[in-house]
């Protein structure tokens, strides 16, 4: 079925207006390969990898057409071996210890000062050392204070994913989850031995290399006996249920989606008068389906003015490593969606992704912005009346 309904909603084909840059056309390209009918060649790689797996085109397909899972396939069928830069990714991806540790060294050493500018003078400006270095946060300082008296531990048992990258430069966001979990009643458990969920190596076509990442991941949650198990990074979701907990009882949620289904008629919340800018990454809105989560439950501060940015066009173009690897595309999705940002004067911007919260970040500091870029579970938990 290649009725091209999706056209409109590809952040790649918008751009380029080509149709090997389309949902369309991608699987043209990769049905002629199986059928022979054309060599793979760079150029259709090079279309196949520019696909920012966002799952639009999914979403509103009203055949149910399964093009991740097709890109997915086209993509570990037509793979070379990763390169010097994968290479290194996925080596940090395994050891998030390391990335932590690099991560604090670089903080302490303010890396995000001095680094991108003597990059881009010795490798370029997209060079993807540079675009990493700009995407380097400041350090994620928790803003709330522990609660006085935790409520009883009376609505069970349930584990935090960590993730690798999330690990290092969301630990704001982490913090924020357990103290809502505990002002609820819940045990947080966090499994020691956990990693990457292989979201990285999954999307980029290495299948053996991804599922030795989330082997550990996989063990360690296993092991605990925990049936549910909460991730705060909407893009680890679906690499979380359909590879690294798939075959298993494990039950993933996303924590945003997870908490609004909750009672939380015993928190209050101290008001707050500002303007919030909502950004609902892909991952949230077309693979958890929990874009109103976020609303439902940011509306629970009083005082609280909420915008959500337009719809379209929806990606920020962070994509995991899309942005260091594409950053021609990933430059115009972030202008775009920093132009939407800037039109609605936010006071705080939310994102529920890690890699679309650095990207959006980086480009915030680009233009000498100072707006918070943060979790929105972040925000509820600052504004928790202990």
């Amino acid at each position: 079925m290649k009725c091209g309904l999706c056209l409109p909603h590809c952040p790649t084909y918008r751009l380029a207006r080509v149709e090997a840059e389309s949902p369309r056309g991608r699987i043209a390209l990769m049905q002629s390969v199986a059928q022979k009918q054309i060599a793979p060649s760079p150029a259709l790689l090079m279309h196949l990898d520019q696909c920012l797996g966002c799952g639009s085109c999914e979403r509103v397909c009203p055949s149910s057409v399964a093009y991740g899972r097709l890109l997915r396939l086209g993509r570990e069928s037509l793979r070379r071996p990763p390169g010097r830069a994968q290479r290194m990714m996925y080596a940090l991806a395994a050891r998030p210890r390391w990335l932590r540790a690099l991560a604090f060294a670089a903080r302490r050493a303010g890396v995000s000062r001095w680094l991108p500018g003597i990059s881009a003078r010795l490798l370029g400006a997209d060079s993807s050392i540079t675009r990493a270095a700009r995407a380097f946060p400041a350090a994620r300082i928790a803003q709330s204070a522990p609660l006085s008296a935790p409520a009883p531990r009376s609505r069970g048992r349930v584990g935090l994913f960590l993730g690798c990258v999330a690990s290092a430069f969301d630990q704001d966001t982490h913090h924020a989850a357990r103290r809502l979990l505990d002002a609820l009643g819940f045990e947080v458990v966090i499994p020691s031995g956990q990693g990457c969920c292989g979201a990285l190596a999954w999307h980029a076509g290495h299948a053996d290399t991804a599922a030795a990442l989330a082997t550990p991941t996989r063990q360690s949650f296993v092991e605990a006996r925990l049936d549910m198990v909460l991730v705060s990074a909407s893009g680890c979701y679906s690499t979380l249920r359909e590879l690294t907990f798939a075959q298993t009882a494990v039950d993933v949620r996303e924590i945003g989606e997870f908490l609004s289904g909750q009672d939380l008629s015993s928190l209050a919340f101290r008001p707050l008068d500002a303007t919030v800018a909502v950004h609902l990454p892909c991952s949230l809105v077309n693979a958890v389906k929990a874009g109103a989560a976020v609303t439902t439950l940011l509306s629970r501060i009083p005082g609280i003015r909420l915008v959500t940015l337009p719809e379209q066009p929806r990606c920020c173009g962070a994509a995991g490593s899309y942005f260091l690897e594409h950053p021609a595309q990933a430059d115009a999705l972030l202008t775009e969606k920093l132009d939407q940002t800037q039109a609605l004067s936010p006071d705080l911007l939310v994102t529920s992704n890690i890699g679309c919260r650095l990207h959006l970040e980086s480009g915030v500091r680009q233009r000498a912005r100072a707006l918070p870029v943060l979790h929105p579970i972040t925000l509820l938990a600052r504004q928790l009346d202990a």
